[in-house]
């Protein structure tokens, strides 16, 4: 069985804990803090990661594309971008989720639950070469904010998209599923997250991450909002909330094991 480690973190565009809003920031300090998150990734040396609230092109950081400085200080060779909300004309923006991989990323698609201009919300699917070509399919989302309702109906959109893709590719698939992101709700009551769980435990005994940590607001967590769903086939799974106040949000670190090689 192969080790092997996922983390997601909402980087808050990079404006770290110096104010609630990133076009607060100077561009040289959003610039200083996305260091920092990258040497924390490359010292954690994960085979993925998970990026929520990261740009590509936007007005608030000078037009840096984060994911690719991110990605180049923290050493990780291949990087994809799903946008959620754009934006043209004089304050440009451009960003969303991304998934930053030590593995060959084989295919991807990107699903935008709202087409915003400002604070939009959607899924970026990957298909991740863990070695022997064995395929891991891996999802990172950020789900609404406000209404219970949007995520719910986003949860449902996420079912209905893997359900088709599982039909179509479970047999090139390793694993079922990984899943992860920021949630926006807790995995206690009748939420999005309860609900996606109660779909990926049809595929088995998925596990959830973290157990019980608190993830959100970073100096003083009371809530848990950013999760990992595993497939029963990753085993040993161990998970970790990091204290760090680079962003609003805790970083989750989940180390697990990948079944070997399938016989033929």
């Amino acid at each position: 069985m192969h080790p092997f480690r996922v983390v997601t973190y909402n980087i808050a565009h990079g404006r770290g804990m110096l104010s609630p809003y990133q076009g607060l920031n100077t561009h040289a300090s959003i610039r200083r803090n996305a260091l920092k998150i990258a040497r924390l990734l490359e010292r954690l040396k994960p085979d993925v990661v998970a990026l929520q609230e990261i740009d590509e092109d936007s007005h608030w950081n000078g037009r840096l594309n984060l994911l690719e400085y991110i990605r180049e200080h923290a050493h990780m060779p291949y990087a994809v971008m799903g946008v959620n909300s754009q934006r043209a004309g004089d304050k440009p923006l451009r960003y969303g989720n991304a998934i930053l991989s030590r593995h060959r990323i084989v295919a991807w698609e990107n699903i935008s639950f709202d087409h915003a201009e400002i604070g939009g919300k959607g899924f970026l699917f990957a298909e991740i070469n863990a070695g022997h070509h064995h395929v891991v399919p891996f999802v990172n989302l950020h789900l609404a904010f406000a209404s219970r309702r949007a995520r719910l109906q986003q949860a449902e959109a996420v079912s209905d998209y893997l359900g088709c893709k599982y039909r179509q590719r479970q047999a090139e698939w390793m694993i079922p599923p990984i899943l992860c992101g920021d949630f926006n709700n807790s995995n206690r009551g009748p939420d999005a997250t309860a609900a996606l769980f109660g779909y990926f435990q049809r595929h088995g005994q998925y596990t959830l991450h973290p157990e019980d940590a608190c993830t959100f607001p970073a100096p003083l967590p009371s809530r848990t909002l950013d999760f990992v769903f595993l497939p029963p086939a990753c085993r040993l799974p161990k998970s970790a909330v990091l204290r760090s106040y680079l962003s609003d949000h805790r970083p989750v670190v989940v180390d697990f094991r990948l079944p070997g090689a399938r016989s033929h």
